[in-house]
């Protein structure tokens, strides 16, 4: 009977041993770190990115900026230096969370395909396969922290004609009145286009990847060297801008979405009425905003990642070593 078992597997359950076998939590401590590290530093420049990227030129809801400086001079002056920070607390949880997920499950499923052989290379199309499905398992579980990130960073302070329950004390607040008025599907506004984002993701990570593989190789070095912090900043900040030029309309429909001064049917719609209003431009507002934020961002996420991973994997690995001699050591002394 438990030969059987073996050979024919328990669905659902057996082919999801191997993968597991493969996962680290020095991983996704590591994303963690890289992930609230960067989101505390550089919030101000995502709640503003946010702002420009809900401004649709025509129903004027909300205050208009005309550039980068003049959001951050008006946002101060009207709501003070904490206007800066308002919806850091949901997105502190969410970066923090999402990147710590993301490496944990990308990093868990690349080791699956290698076969727990982190010196053999996989590959653009394997290494966009892991990125993509760690993109949608980790979007399954952020996504309703997104939602409130984006409204707690959309809260103006002449909002007071908004009912009550358009009205966000807090993270917890939120949560609570969006699922008491909207649902379940209150908390998975945006789900549609942050799926296609996961190919931002996938773009972002093939690249890196690859960036790095081509540069040990070129060093004649195994693929798993350790590089020095400069070589993460470069191969970090270019992956990132080739990722956010190509993936960014999704980025401004999913906030378009999740705004609760506007009203959209759904995605379609959503998409037709930035096309109608405000033509190809209206898709990339922002950009420029968001550029200045992630670029910065990611290159902190990832040296703080890559460097956290290493010094956990090495201590990790010098336990596994130091153990066996204290085994021996306790033997002989009992």
């Amino acid at each position: 009977m438990s030969s059987a078992i073996k050979s024919s597997g328990t669905p659902g359950i057996t082919p999801l041993l191997p993968v597991l076998r493969h996962c680290k939590y020095e991983h996704f401590v590591a994303g963690i770190s890289g992930g609230v590290v960067s989101t505390l530093m550089l919030h101000p420049l995502d709640l503003i990115k946010t702002r420009f990227a809900v401004s649709d030129g025509h129903s004027r809801v909300g205050p208009q900026y005309s550039s980068l400086k003049s959001a951050v001079v008006q946002i101060v002056r009207s709501e003070g230096v904490k206007g800066l920070y308002r919806g850091v607390t949901p997105n502190v949880l969410g970066s923090g969370g999402a990147w710590g997920l993301y490496f944990f499950f990308y990093n868990s499923i690349k080791a699956w395909i290698q076969g727990g052989n982190s010196k053999k290379p996989l590959g653009p199309s394997l290494h966009m396969f892991a990125a993509a499905d760690a993109g949608i398992l980790t979007l399954i579980v952020t996504n309703p922290l997104w939602v409130v990130k984006t409204r707690l960073c959309l809260q103006y302070m002449d909002d007071k004609h908004l009912p009550e329950t358009l009205k966000y004390k807090g993270t917890v607040d939120a949560i609570r009145k969006i699922y008491r008025t909207e649902g379940f599907r209150g908390l998975y506004r945006g789900f549609v286009p942050g799926m296609f984002g996961v190919s931002h993701g996938a773009i972002q990570f093939m690249v890196y990847e690859e960036l790095k593989n081509w540069y040990n190789n070129y060093l004649n070095a195994p693929i798993d060297t350790r590089l020095n912090t400069f070589e993460y900043i470069f191969f970090a900040a270019i992956s990132k801008l080739i990722a956010a030029a190509s993936t960014y309309p999704y980025q401004v429909v999913r906030a378009r979405l999740q705004d609760h001064h506007h009203n959209y049917n759904g995605s379609i719609h959503c998409v037709q009425s930035i096309w109608r209003y405000e033509g190809w431009r209206g898709f990339y507002k922002g950009l420029s905003a968001n550029l200045t934020r992630v670029t910065p961002a990611t290159v902190i996420t990832f040296v703080v990642y890559e460097n956290v991973s290493h010094y956990l994997r090495e201590r990790t690995m010098d336990q596994e070593r130091a153990l066996p001699i204290l085994i021996k050591n306790i033997e002989e002394n009992t």
